[in-house]
């Protein structure tokens, strides 16, 4: 089997993954990211011509994983959509148990820029949101749900409503409980739809 090489970039990407999201983008100088790597601050200043570049290439190596565990998480859980939609929150529920985890990487990071608002980095982050919405309504959408969209926007706001107050209380049931709110919406929608597909359409009568 032949090893993919890893790159002076990589390395570096990767060491901003494990710093930026253990200790905030704030925090870590870099100075601390070249060590990490093992590279000189000179090498990372090839790669990357600031520090705001190598966060906006932080997010962007976090997107398409982040998403794929949730979607994958969705997938694996056993039921009905709505089930597989609070099986999203279980998961992550587990996950806050772990001592590593410090929440939402793109919401922490949006919040030590806040008052940055043209910042690249933060227009990487709503389009990671916006595009996990995007799926949530997608699947929604097949499961015939009236305003997919609505249903979408309401289950992630449980979803980055729960990331902040675990991450503030440092207790996963908060996740738990936002699932089975976000179950119950769920499930109603697909009750909606239920009882449309029982309406009858009246057959014409035929001209005398």
């Amino acid at each position: 089997m032949i090893q993919e090489k890893i790159t002076t970039r990589d390395r570096l990407i990767s060491a901003a993954l494990k710093l930026f999201y253990a200790e905030g983008i704030g925090a870590v100088t870099v100075d601390a990211i070249a060590a990490k790597a093992g590279v000189t601050k000179r090498t990372l200043y090839y790669h990357f011509s600031s520090k705001d570049d190598l966060i906006v290439a932080y997010l962007e190596a976090k997107d398409q994983p982040s998403r794929a565990l949730m979607q994958r998480w969705f997938d694996e859980t056993r039921g009905d959509i709505a089930a597989k939609t609070r099986g999203i929150f279980l998961n992550l529920a587990q996950s806050a148990c772990h001592a590593k985890w410090k929440g939402c990487g793109f919401l922490r990071t949006s919040a030590e820029l806040a008052n940055l608002p043209g910042h690249p980095a933060l227009k990487v982050g709503a389009n990671h949101k916006k595009r996990f919405e995007g799926w949530l309504q997608q699947q929604y959408e097949q499961a015939r749900i009236f305003d997919a969209t609505r249903l979408a926007r309401q289950v992630i706001l449980l979803l980055d409503g729960s990331f902040s107050v675990v991450l503030l209380h440092k207790d996963p049931s908060y996740m738990e409980t936002a699932g089975d709110a976000a179950y119950r919406l769920v499930t109603a929608a697909l009750q909606t739809v239920d009882r449309t597909a029982e309406i009858e359409p009246i057959p014409l009568r035929s001209a005398s």
